[in-house]
């Protein structure tokens, strides 16, 4: 019996911290549930803009919320949690296509989900000239511009995502409509 003062003492001790930790722990879940609930067809979209291949999107979709769970205990002091998130997808998007060396980013136009099978055939038409033209972008240029056009960020959002100033922005996406508008004739 004496053994059992001190071993709950020590559970007694470990209990209250444990609570401490996760009242603070609780909060970071929930907003990172509320992210995830919100975003999750967004980031499985733009990452398939990005890519073009809906199982790698889904992948690097599930790669993002994986590294934005291990980090959220940040989440409640971001300004910003959307731009954060994007901003995760982004670098998964790029550490893949550097691991891979693929050049093929095939980011979608318009404001069709990533997996809608059912379109016209002058659509498909259409959307697969302008992504053959997007292949010419450089990716400086068609990341601001997928996500200015297709998941409708404004251009401060974009330069907190991409870790730019405002003016590099809204440099990109005027070198982006032009260099679209010329190679799409």
């Amino acid at each position: 019996m004496m053994h059992s003062e001190p071993l709950v003492a020590t559970l007694h001790v470990t209990v209250s911290t444990a609570d401490t930790r996760s009242a603070a722990s609780r909060d970071a879940q929930a907003l990172f549930e509320r992210l995830f609930a919100e975003y999750q067809g967004p980031i499985l979209n733009y990452v398939y803009r990005l890519l073009g291949d809906t199982a790698l999107a889904e992948d690097l979709t599930q790669e993002t919320f994986a590294r934005a769970w291990k980090a959220r205990a940040q989440l409640p002091r971001l300004d910003n949690p959307r731009a954060w998130l994007y901003r995760i997808a982004t670098n998964a998007a790029r550490d893949h296509v550097r691991r891979a060396r693929l050049l093929a980013w095939l980011p979608l136009f318009g404001n069709e989900p990533a997996l809608q099978s059912d379109s016209h055939e002058d659509s498909s038409l259409e959307a697969e000239r302008v992504r053959v033209r997007l292949l010419e972008l450089k990716p400086e240029y068609r990341i601001p511009l997928v996500l200015y056009t297709c998941q409708d960020f404004t251009v401060a959002e974009i330069a907190e995502t991409l870790s730019l100033s405002v003016d590099a922005v809204k440099q990109r996406l005027v070198r982006a409509r032009q260099q679209l508008r010329e190679a799409l004739g």
